[in-house]
């Protein structure tokens, strides 16, 4: 079983085994178990475990990957509208278009207060000696408003 197939599968058995320990529960209250007050807090844990999974699972999304886009590390993201992305000396110029798609399709809906989000791509050229001055080399403006 992979990884994603365990994902998809855990609030089914935390739910399944969550009801089970209820029923477990309801005899043991009934028959006047010594261990009824024991086994409330594994069913209320079982079945917070499967909320919380089934949350984590609404949450999680893959990243998007872009055939000839180049990984670019994120060096600044005032974490509301503007975001940039450092490239490499020798990052080719066919690769800043769907590097820019690829880093606006991985931004989450709804996120950053419904702002358009400018992603610029940036590149440090050296001026002299200890002195550069970024150059920005590709920007794309990314609307993240939920629709």
């Amino acid at each position: 079983m992979s990884f994603f197939e365990l994902l998809e599968n855990t609030p089914k058995i935390f739910g399944f085994f969550g009801i089970f320990l209820f029923i477990c529960t309801i005899a043991a209250f009934i028959f006047n178990f010594g261990f009824k007050f024991r086994i409330i807090g594994a069913t209320i844990f079982s079945l917070l475990l499967s909320l919380s999974s089934w949350a984590f699972i609404q949450s999680y999304s893959e990243k998007v990957a872009i055939e000839g886009a180049k990984y670019v590390p994120i060096v600044y993201d005032n974490g509301f509208d503007l975001i940039i992305a450092k490239a490499n000396d020798d990052f080719p110029e066919e690769s800043i278009e769907p590097t820019l798609e690829q880093l606006s399709e991985n931004l989450r809906k709804g996120s950053r207060s419904g702002a358009d989000v400018k992603i610029k791509i940036r590149k440090i050229e050296k001026i002299s000696d200890g002195v550069s001055k970024p150059v920005v080399i590709g920007e794309v403006q990314k609307n993240v408003k939920m629709n």
